[in-house]
């Protein structure tokens, strides 16, 4: 199983907006760069653990809030699909719905 790094940094990105923190006064907090802030928000950068429990503390949150369900494993994708999911429309739900009943039809 995989980490998805991405997921990890957008809920970074989340939990610093949500606090009114800039990516300067984040990165001030960690003593790190600007750049590597925005690396990891976009997940070009891999987060060490050591960095994640740094940026839980300033964002006040666990860990856990920022890894959960960023494992690139079947409950993963099923969360992410039922996100995308809730976003459309009852068309475009029928239509999704009817993609996968011929994709599950043709195996």
């Amino acid at each position: 199983m995989n980490v998805d790094y991405k997921a990890i940094g957008r809920k970074i990105q989340a939990r610093r907006k949500a606090r009114g923190l800039t990516q300067e006064v984040l990165a001030e907090k960690l003593d790190v760069t600007i750049g590597y802030v925005s690396q990891v928000e976009r997940g070009i950068t891999k987060i060490s653990l050591d960095l994640l429990a740094a940026v839980s503390a300033v964002l006040d949150c666990d860990i856990c809030d920022l890894v959960a369900d960023c494992a690139t494993g079947n409950r993963y994708l099923n969360n992410e699909a039922a996100e995308k999911f809730a976003l459309l429309s009852p068309k475009e739900k029928r239509l999704v719905n009817e993609f996968m009943a011929l994709i599950i039809q043709n195996r």
